[in-house]
């Protein structure tokens, strides 16, 4: 029982940094009905840019801090100078655009960082926190993380006169742009909450998995299966699916399939959805009339 329960609270843990990834990529997919191929490599590079200023000498948390404000403008950046362009280009040319900025960021981290595997330190001690003994004190640390940027989120986009309008512009540009609602700036700071939010899951996940160019590619897939899981156009069901998929793959790989099949977890999930339920558990459906 108390294995289970290790497993259950561990995949939780890992859930909540797929549900911040996945919610990245529901916030892009809002404002330009694509995936963002390259979230998870921007992620890696935020959290290699948080590694050297740790190295540097600068304590974790301003390191932190500084590492998703960095992240934010970057984000913002990328969408005035190189998804804007192509905003209304067709669909194979944005998908070249998202996987040539995951190639950009992965040989540019491999280049000034090196391919060599180096650790990312967690804030959270060694000892598990309270005296539980079902999680370790980086998985219940991050999960508090995840869970504050989440409520965050929802505070921001539900109740702030800016959260509002970022949501108009993202549903509906052409209503918005009639209500004096400045919609290409509106995206493009959906673009550096993405980044922000990666940045995030970047950090909290280091630890875990190792710091290397390719240490999201893993991720990323678990955060993608979680999106389509929730609804690729719902940021709630990003997150339901997020923790849905951190506990079935840590369930499924300790008493099903083992630990070496546990990235199949998230391929079938993908393909299940995809085949079956394509909206997901809360993703809307559009009928349109012909």
């Amino acid at each position: 029982m108390e294995a289970f329960l290790h497993q259950v609270f561990s995949g939780l843990a890992n859930g909540g940094i797929y549900a911040s990834l996945a919610l990245a990529l529901v916030m892009i997919y809002q404002s330009t009905n694509h995936i963002n191929f390259a979230q998870g490599e921007m992620a890696m590079f935020s959290t290699y840019l948080a590694w050297s200023m740790i190295n540097g000498g600068i304590p974790y948390w301003w390191a932190f801090l500084l590492t998703v404000l960095i992240s934010f403008v970057a984000g913002v950046v990328i969408e005035r100078i190189i998804i804007r362009p192509v905003e209304h280009a067709s669909v194979l040319s944005i998908i070249t655009v998202f996987v040539a900025l995951l190639v950009i960021f992965n040989s540019v981290a491999g280049w000034i960082f090196t391919y060599t595997i180096k650790t990312f330190p967690s804030p959270f001690p060694e000892q598990p926190l309270f005296g539980n003994r079902y999680i370790s004190s980086h998985e219940l640390g991050s999960t508090g993380i995840t869970l504050m940027v989440l409520v965050a989120l929802y505070l921001f986009f539900r109740f702030t006169p800016l959260g509002l309008a970022m949501r108009a512009a993202a549903q509906n540009p052409l209503s918005s742009r009639l209500v004096g609602i400045r919609v290409g700036w509106m995206l493009a700071l959906g673009w550096g909450l993405a980044a922000a939010v990666g940045a995030v899951a970047g950090m909290l996940v280091a630890p875990i998995v190792y710091l290397e160019p390719n240490m999201m590619s893993g991720v990323l897939l678990y955060a993608f299966a979680a999106a389509l899981v929730g609804g690729i156009d719902n940021p709630f069901g990003a997150v339901v699916g997020g923790f849905t998929v951190g506990v079935l793959e840590n369930l499924l790989g300790a008493y099903v399939i083992g630990t070496e099949l546990k990235l199949t977890v998230a391929l079938v999930l993908i393909i299940g959805v995809l085949l079956f339920k394509p909206t997901g558990m809360f993703g809307k459906v559009f009928v349109s009339r012909v």
